[in-house]
Parts: structure tokens; C-alpha cells; sequence
């Protein structure tokens, strides 16, 4: 009895997100936030709450993340991996500094003390590689030429969480700073020994996958990928990070076939990861902190536009690129819920993970939508201002008023033509150079 009931309400999960789907793709919008609103009708406090099926959801939503960060690994190379990090470093500071602070300084103004500090300070920090992935996916703009750039300061967080990650553990655990420190040593030896593979023996691990048989090819990569994921995570270093780094030692054609076989099962189990979101949000539990996390919501989500524009500036993207790359950074997701569930286990603050939750959900939501509307509403706005100038009528006027350059947006928000300054090194980043957008 069990298993039919598990049965039907799993069906009807599957059944309404393939409905919610087709409804996002008639108004030509990511279906990310109807998911999420699907889940909160019916998790804890919700509609109709589910029960059966919520174990088998959870580790549906785990693969989920996992084959999201593997997708998202397999755009790249290992030399592109090395090459992007060393040339945008810069920005990965810029997008600590800019999103981190203001979740610290909510906390000691709220008067959580320094570990909640440090945790909210992640919370804010950490955009959701996930949910970028799968909108990037759903707007066609993985081949463009601003792609690589958003990629670069992804990784450079999620990296930057096999530090982070072990450090919260052991503030929030109170272990010794001698505790800690290993606990660290062993986090940063496991990615570094990871990524010194993927780099030094990439080709070698795709001759050894590699496979003429789909079916083979599909089976290697994700038990490799799976398996990875769970050591990882088993070494305290995030399971989304060893799955990113398996897509990373995987080139060529092992890689473009991995890429056609794994892509419905990615969008399957990322659609049940949103859901699951959604089934563990209390709605009781948000009105409570909303006006906090809408407050910190809009700051941090005008940090990472500015973030993201500031790097996509840097890397000579052209004006609409800019805008493209700030509003696709903006959505918060799985690291921050994350975060928040190690402080919320620990007891530190129990307003935190309401508060965690609700600026999350928020921004999972607002960020589909930034990613498509910032540069259409920039464009806007500088279209607007510069037809209130009396010299608008000039063509130097208009020219420097232009936010795109020479190129021209389509229907996905994409641009064709070439960017004014856009260097030919960013559009190598990517390995989906066929479907380049620039």
C-alpha cells in the first residue's frame, strides 16, 4: 500500500511539473518559481502536504544538483577552468566583498552575534548555480558570449565553498581551532588533488569513459559522476563542487555525447530539486521575517547586478552583455539553504533559518527574472534618458547612448553580431562554440 501511495503522489509530482512546464513556456518564462510555488502548496503547512514520496523526492532533489553542477563542469575544459580563474580572480573578490558584507552586517544588526554574522554573510554571498544553470539554459544563452564570465564567477564560489563550508562547520560545532583546521586541510586537499587530476589526466579519464554505446557512456559518466559526489561530500568538500570537477575532466566527444544523454535526466531531477525546496518551506514560518529578507533581498540583488557588470565590463563585454551577466547572478538556492541548515542544526539563531528560507525563495523567484529582464529594462531606461536630452538627435549622442554596441537582441535576449570589445578569449570558454550567441 505504501508503495502505491509513493507511487501515485510521485506521478502526480511528475504529472503537474510537466504541466507547470508547458504553462512557464506559453508566457515565455523560466518555470523555476512555479515549481518552487508548487512545492510550498504542498510541503509542511501547506494545501495538501505530502508524505509518502518525501524521501524519494529528497534524494531525486539531491541528483538534481548534482546533474546540474555536472552540466554546468562539462562547458568547460581544464585549461579553460585554469585560465578563467587566473584572469577573473578579481571579480571573485568583488562578488565577496559586494554580497557577503551585507548579510554580515543584517545579522549584528539584528543582534545575532559574529558565527550567525558569518553564516548569513555565505547566505548572502553564494548564487545558485543550479538555478542559473537551468535558466541559462531556458533563455538559450549557454553559447553567449557573456556565458563565460558568469561561468567564472560560479566557479569561483563554488570552489571558494570547499573553504567556506568547513569553516562554518566548525564555528557553528564550536570545535577548536586545531579541530577545525584539519577539518579545513583535509576539505582543500581533496579539491586541489581533484582538480590537479582533472587538469593533469582530463584526456585520460575520457579515453577511459568514453563509449560508441549511449547506453554504456550514459551509465559510466553518471555512476562516475555520482560516486565523486558522495566522496566528496563524505570529505566535507560539497557534492555540487566534485560533481563540477567531474564535468570538468571530461573533454571532446565524451563530453558533447555526455552532454545529449544527461540533458532530460538534468531537467527532470533539477525540476524535482525545486519542488523539494518548496515542500520544505513552512508558509506559516515567513510572514514573521518577510520585510528583513525582502530588504536583504533587494540589496544583494543589486550587488550582484553590479557584480556581475563590473566583471562582464572587465572581461570587454559589450553594454547588454553587462546587464545580462549582473541580472543572471542575482538567484540564491541550494548553497544557502545549505548554509543556513548547518547553523539551524547547531541551534545558533532561530530566527536565521526562516529568515534564510524566505530571502532565498525570494530570489529564487526574482532571479529567472532579472536574468531575462535587466538588460531589456536598462536598454529601456537608457533609451529613455537619452530621448530627454536635448542633443539626443545627435548621432554621437545616440552612439553613446546605444547599451549594445553593434549587436542586437533576439527573442531570447541573446546577442548577434559582435560586441563592441568583446575579446575573443571569453567566447572560448565555452565548449557549445556551434550555438555561440555573440
Amino acid at each position: 500500500m505504501h508503495s502505491a501511495v509513493l507511487l501515485i503522489e510521485f506521478g502526480s509530482i511528475i504529472l503537474g511539473l510537466g504541466l507547470l512546464g508547458r504553462v512557464a513556456a506559453r508566457f515565455q518564462f523560466s518555470p523555476i518559481p512555479l515549481y518552487l510555488l508548487a512545492g510550498l502548496a504542498f510541503g509542511e503547512g501547506g494545501l495538501l502536504p505530502l508524505g509518502a514520496s518525501e524521501e524519494f523526492v529528497a534524494i531525486g532533489a539531491e541528483i538534481g544538483v548534482i546533474l546540474l553542477l555536472l552540466m554546468l563542469g562539462l562547458e568547460y575544459s581544464a585549461s579553460d577552468l585554469v585560465s578563467n580563474l587566473k584572469s577573473h580572480y578579481p571579480s571573485g573578490l568583488v562578488d565577496c566583498a559586494l554580497n557577503a558584507l551585507p548579510g554580515a552586517a543584517a545579522a549584528l544588526l539584528l543582534g545575532w552575534g559574529p558565527v550567525a554574522a558569518v553564516v548569513l554573510a555565505g547566505v548572502t554571498w553564494i548564487s545558485s548555480s543550479g538555478v542559473i544553470a537551468k535558466v541559462l539554459g531556458d533563455l538559450g544563452r549557454v553559447g553567449n558570449r557573456e556565458t563565460p564570465v558568469i561561468l567564472s564567477v560560479l566557479v569561483l564560489e563554488d570552489l571558494a565553498m570547499a573553504v567556506y563550508l568547513p569553516i562554518v562547520t566548525a564555528l557553528v560545532a564550536g570545535v577548536s581551532l586545531a579541530a577545525g583546521s584539519v577539518t579545513l586541510a583535509i576539505a582543500l586537499g581533496v579539491a586541489g588533488l581533484v582538480l590537479f587530476v582533472a587538469v593533469r589526466y582530463g584526456r585520460v579519464i575520457s579515453r577511459f569513459v568514453s563509449s560508441d554505446d549511449p547506453e554504456k557512456l550514459l551509465l559510466v559518466v553518471l555512476g562516475l559522476t555520482i560516486l565523486v559526489a558522495g566522496v566528496a561530500q563524505q570529505l566535507q568538500v560539497s557534492a555540487a563542487v566534485g560533481a563540477f570537477l567531474v564535468g570538468i575532466a571530461l573533454s571532446g566527444e565524451v563530453a558533447e555525447g555526455a552532454h545529449t544523454l544527461l540533458s532530460p535526466l538534468r531537467d527532470l531531477f533539477a525540476a524535482v530539486f525545486f519542488v523539494f525546496f518548496g515542500l520544505h518551506t513552512d508558509p506559516a514560518s515567513i510572514p514573521p521575517v518577510l520585510l528583513p529578507a525582502l530588504a536583504l533581498a533587494a540589496v544583494t540583488a543589486a550587488t550582484k547586478i553590479a557584480t556581475g557588470y563590473w566583471a562582464a565590463r572587465r572581461a570587454g563585454i559589450s553594454v547588454k552583455g553587462r546587464w545580462r551577466t549582473g541580472g543572471a547572478l542575482v538567484a540564491r538556492g541550494e548553497f544557502s539553504i545549505v548554509i543556513a541548515g548547518l547553523a539551524v542544526t547547531a541551534g545558533i539563531e532561530p530566527s536565521l533559518g526562516p529568515l534564510a528560507t524566505a530571502y532565498v525563495l525570494i530570489l529564487v523567484i526574482v532571479g529567472p527574472l532579472t536574468a531575462r529582464y535587466t538588460e531589456p529594462i536598462a536598454a529601456w531606461w537608457g533609451r529613455r534618458r537619452a530621448t530627454g536630452t536635448p542633443d539626443a538627435a545627435s548621432p554621437e549622442r545616440e552612439s553613446a547612448g546605444a547599451p549594445g554596441g553593434t549587436g542586437s537582441t533576439g527573442a531570447t535576449g541573446s546577442t548577434t553580431g559582435t560586441p563592441d570589445g568583446a575579446q575573443p578569449a571569453e567566447a572560448a570558454g565555452s565548449r557549445t562554440q556551434s550555438s555561440v550567441n555573440d
